[in-house]
């Protein structure tokens, strides 16, 4: 036999394709080639799978005087990485006549090192999911990689360490055991500290159970050193754990872009990147687009402290995730839409000493550098901030102060009832609610003359109005009220940014 065709598969802008990886072998002076758009790794194959092939006991590829092609299909879709190797390695040897298979249903996924054992790949997850979507039964992929797959119920997931125990599999000399279904196990949560552990600040310990309920944005601001981080990093563990399908769905991103240290993540990812992020890492980029850290902070929070030294640039790509959640990226190279629901939550400074209007200390900013400060957070992002909260500095005797009853497990609980409401009441949370489903929030007629009173007297726009009823909900879900009454209008309203 002169011919093999084995499957394989790559992700590509979050998406798993699968690719056909043919052989075909004729005689003649010897020349191997690669074809299909390979990328340099992938055309580094060819030594890859020769030094393997030799280990494995057979003639390595490169001392046969024959001429070797391998094609890549679809040949319009760029092949980037080395997890095609085992699916060539077994192709050629198909081919060659050494090995007899049918691979019509089994997709093999794995990079091989030049002695034939077989290296972990990312993106396995999403990979083994669309495999099953197109009807493959069998997966032959890394063992490091199998826990990973077997998340996926109804396939055949075979973890192999080296090429040769894939061929004594194929042979029937030595089977690999299929691996069990994962597990699942709840991986532990990012957050570091318990809100608890923040002395005083009721007040911004109250809208952080407000967010949290309502997955608000929100920003917290004040003087240096009153606990905003510790807010922020606390806020995290008041989040309900995700859902399946939500776990399913993070875990793929993760795993696409390598940063997967367990089998599947359950717990809302935290993402805090530093000030100095280029606005390309933030909401994704590239040559070849790929997520940043608003899609990695998919269904979690994405914390921005010192919210006003970001660049300018930065901050202002975040108004379509912010809006549509989601981040769509047009690149000559092709174009992607990455998901990105995300909670924010913002920390910042007055000013830039941090001292504007703190009892006790003298401002040094001239209104030149204030009005600079300030002016770097656009009104649209500040339109997009739904919850606006003064941190301000905490008596000393209240600092070492804790609430063991109100840790963030209670909050927690109060976090989950509340959302059990909105769950009850439709498939949004309270800050996911479109403009044509308002009615969903039920606010009575006395309350909605206070809100359009004050709408009125603040000139809110569209979106603040509809954010303050959001919120107004959010607050009668956790006060366990089948209506918004006027006090969770007024608390809501306390919540839009005050004019300096």
């Amino acid at each position: 036999m002169n011919f093999a065709k084995v499957h394989s598969a790559q992700t590509y802008l979050l998406k798993a394709h699968i690719i056909d990886i043919e052989v075909d072998l004729s005689r003649g002076i010897h020349a191997f080639s690669i074809v299909g758009l390979p990328d340099k790794a992938v055309e580094e194959a060819r030594d890859r799978i020769s030094a393997a092939i030799k280990h494995a006991g057979f003639t390595s590829p490169k001392q046969s005087n024959q001429k070797i092609v391998i094609s890549l299909a679809p040949a319009h879709v760029r092949k980037e990485g080395a997890h095609f190797d085992l699916g060539m390695a077994i192709a050629y040897l198909i081919a060659k006549g050494e090995v007899v298979y049918n691979s019509e249903k089994t997709l093999f996924l794995g990079e091989l090192a030049l002695d034939g054992k077989i290296r972990n790949i990312r993106g396995t997850l999403p990979l083994v999911a669309h495999a099953k979507q197109k009807g493959f039964t069998t997966i032959i992929l890394p063992k490091e990689n199998a826990p990973e797959a077997a998340l996926i119920d109804g396939i055949f997931i075979l973890g192999a360490e080296s090429l040769t125990q894939i061929i004594l599999h194929i042979n029937g000399a030595e089977k690999i055991v299929p691996q069990e279904k994962t597990i699942l196990k709840k991986t532990a949560s990012v957050q570091t500290v318990d809100i608890s552990e923040v002395g005083g600040q009721d007040i911004a310990k109250r809208a952080l159970l407000i967010a949290a309920a309502g997955g608000h944005n929100i920003a917290l601001w004040g003087p240096p050193g009153t606990g905003k981080t510790m807010l922020a990093k606390a806020c995290i563990g008041l989040l309900p754990d995700l859902s399946f399908e939500d776990s399913l769905e993070v875990t793929s991103i993760y795993s696409i872009a390598g940063l997967l240290k367990e089998p599947l993540i359950t717990s809302a990812p935290f993402r805090a990147p530093h000030h100095t992020a280029s606005y390309s890492s933030l909401v994704g980029g590239g040559t070849v687009p790929k997520p940043g850290e608003v899609t990695l902070a998919h269904k979690g929070v994405l914390f921005l402290d010192e919210l006003p030294e970001f660049d300018t640039k930065v901050l202002d790509a975040l108004r379509e995730p912010l809006e549509e959640h989601a981040v769509s990226i047009s690149r000559v190279r092709g174009s992607a839409y990455f998901p990105a629901d995300f909670m924010l939550i913002a920390a910042m400074n007055p000013c830039s000493c941090g001292n504007y209007n703190a009892t006790g200390k003298t401002c040094i900013c001239s209104p030149a550098n204030l009005e600079r400060y300030r002016g770097k957070i656009s009104g649209p992002i500040v339109d997009r901030i739904d919850m606006w909260v003064e941190v301000s500095k905490v008596h000393y005797e209240k600092i070492l102060r804790k609430n063991e009853t109100h840790n963030s497990q209670k909050y927690k609980e109060w976090v989950l009832e509340a959302r059990n409401i909105q769950k009850k009441r439709g498939d949004f949370i309270n800050s996911r609610v479109p403009s044509k489903n308002m009615d969903l929030l039920k606010i009575d007629t006395g309350s909605l003359k206070v809100l359009n009173k004050a709408a009125e007297r603040l000139d809110l726009s569209g979106r603040s109005y509809h954010k303050v009823l959001r919120v107004a909900r959010t607050i009668a879900d956790i006060e366990k009220s089948e209506n918004i009454l006027s006090q969770h209008v007024l608390e809501a309203l306390q919540y839009r940014k005050k004019q300096n």
